[in-house]
Formats: structure tokens, C-alpha cells, sequence
């Protein structure tokens, strides 16, 4: 396969680019025994558009979103920050004092793709459905 020369690729080419695999992670309790684990569960538990349950060493368990994570040079300077569940302030965790972790809320990216949203769009409109756009789906 020959790599067109800057200015003359197909825009029509470029607009299915190959997007990227969706991890179906729901349910999904990772092992956390090494450094790296705790790492790797976190990454993805960041990437999740749903919620996650962390138990504490301390036996607390918090139900909520992580909507960041910074990553230092070892556990105890890295953090994950979250909206909890239930209540309104923001709570930052070390991955040091994480003994669990578990995605237990519906991932609300799951099957969104945008290839699965035209299937349905064209089933639609093959069926005869007027006025069909884009609508959110309900969370809950």
C-alpha cells in the first residue's frame, strides 16, 4: 500500500479511519497484586464511562466516576479522583491505600460506536421513520 504524499490523500478515505477497539469492562474485577496491575486497572478504569466501586485497605468502599488520575513514580504519590455515587465532593484516593477495584456500573459507552449508531439510523430510515436524528439515550 503506497502513503499518499502530503496534500493529496482522499478525504473520503480519512473519514473511516480505523477508531479504536472498545474494552467491554462491565462486571470486570481485576487482580491487583503487582505495582503494575493496580496501574493498568486504573488506566482503564479511567477510560470507563461508568462507575466503579474501590474498597479501601481500610475496608471503606466508595461507589462513584473517576474522572482523573495522576500517575507519579510510585503508588503512594499517584492518586485517582473521583465523584463519589452518593454526595457532592470530589474525592482524591492513592492508588497506595487501594486493596479492590471493581467496575460495577453500566458502562454507558458500550456499542456506541458510531458504525452501530448509522446501522440503526439506516434500519430506520429503510422502514420509513421520519424526523430520526440523534437523541441521548436515557442513563437510567
Amino acid at each position: 500500500m503506497s502513503v499518499p504524499q502530503r496534500g493529496t490523500a482522499n478525504p473520503e478515505e480519512l473519514e473511516h479511519a480505523p477508531g479504536r477497539q472498545h474494552e467491554n469492562l462491565e462486571g470486570w474485577i481485576p487482580q491487583l497484586a503487582s505495582d503494575e496491575e493496580i496501574r493498568t486497572a486504573l488506566e482503564k478504569a479511567f477510560d470507563y464511562r461508568g462507575d466503579i466501586t474501590i474498597t479501601l485497605k481500610s475496608g471503606d468502599k466508595i461507589d462513584g466516576y473517576i474522572f482523573d488520575r495522576r500517575a507519579g513514580h510510585s503508588l503512594s504519590d499517584s492518586v485517582v479522583r473521583l465523584y463519589p455515587k452518593y454526595g457532592d465532593q470530589k474525592i482524591t484516593i492513592s492508588y497506595a491505600d487501594i486493596a479492590a477495584l471493581a467496575f460495577t456500573g453500566r458502562d454507558t459507552a458500550a456499542g456506541k460506536s458510531w458504525e452501530a449508531w448509522m446501522k440503526k439510523y439506516n434500519e430506520k430510515k429503510a422502514a420509513g421513520e421520519r424526523n430520526i436524528g440523534l437523541h441521548p439515550e436515557a442513563l437510567e
